[in-house]
């Protein structure tokens, strides 16, 4: 298995803009949120056990998840989420060990959103990068980037573990208060030093 490094944040943070970047500079890139779309897919993996355990009504015309009605239960409803998680997370973990086996790069950025907040992927990586930024910011970027409301993103900021215990859990810390190039410069020296760490395994 390669070298691998764990890339989390909250919603907002900047996660896909700095694993893109780290895809450009040559890592490997397993983002298990693109595992899960492709697992709940029209004729997705999850998606007949979903059907199943949560009923047609939350399966969208094509035969793909209704994200926005799941997303619904689940915040409010504990039970739910559980339920959902046991159907995915088995399926999440085995594409993910998949993937990485199969990578040939020096090292694998392995992206999981709730990384500290469930354990998913901790046993695959050798230490965690916690991309950053102000609270304020996360709430401007998710709301630009999606139909959510400020309000519903602060909820989902809610079930994520807090800004503070995030950075005091990380192994890196990737800031992302500026603009892009500043962005990149950051993911270049982190790069660098990946490298280094990956020949050094």
């Amino acid at each position: 298995m390669p070298y691998c490094v764990g890339l989390t944040g909250g919603i907002g943070s900047g996660k896909s803009a700095a694993s893109d970047r780290f895809k450009e500079l040559g890592a490997g890139v397993v983002d298990t949120d693109e595992i899960s779309h492709a697992l709940t897919a029209p004729g997705g993996d999850a998606i007949e056990e979903i059907r199943r355990q949560f009923g047609p009504e939350f399966l969208l015309a094509g035969g793909g998840l209704d994200r926005a009605r799941m997303r619904r239960l689940v915040f409010g409803d504990a039970a739910a989420r559980t339920k959902l998680e046991a159907i995915l997370h088995p399926l999440i973990r085995a594409r993910t060990r998949a993937d990485i086996g199969a990578a040939s790069l020096p090292y694998v950025i392995v992206v999981v959103p709730l990384l500290f907040e469930t354990g998913a992927g901790a046993n695959l990586v050798q230490r965690v990068l916690v991309v950053d930024c102000e609270e304020e910011e996360q709430v401007r970027r998710a709301t630009a980037r999606s139909r959510l409301s400020a309000a519903e993103v602060r909820e989902i900021m809610a079930t994520q573990l807090p800004r503070a215990e995030r950075l005091r859990r990380a192994d890196d810390v990737l800031a992302n208060d500026g603009d892009l190039p500043a962005l990149y410069r950051g993911v270049a020296q982190l790069h660098a030093r990946y490298l280094g760490l990956a020949r050094a395994a």
